[in-house]
């Protein structure tokens, strides 16, 4: 990987990062009507609420990332394509 890539690669890391982030605020709000998921350590807070936070959170995380890596894998094959790149 180029070093151009390999920045590339880490700057859309972090905007899926800031995507999936305002993703699942924007979930959580409308599935719980409260602005902010609860940390696992808020005592107040059920085992159940904590949980389903949680895999929400991951669910949305894995989603967008998997889909931004997947996206710029077939925008830097296609380029080497394009380039003459045999792979």
């Amino acid at each position: 990987m180029h070093a151009v890539e390999k920045t590339l690669s880490l700057g859309m890391g972090m905007l899926s990062a800031a995507l999936a982030a305002a993703l699942f605020k924007r979930v959580w709000t409308m599935a719980s009507g409260e602005e902010d998921a609860p940390d696992a350590d808020d005592l107040e807070r059920g085992w159940t609420e904590i949980l389903v936070a949680a895999a929400l959170q991951g669910a949305i995380f894995g989603l967008v990332k998997a889909a931004v890596h997947r996206a710029g894998a077939q925008t830097f094959h296609r380029r080497a394509v394009r380039n003459g790149a045999k792979g």
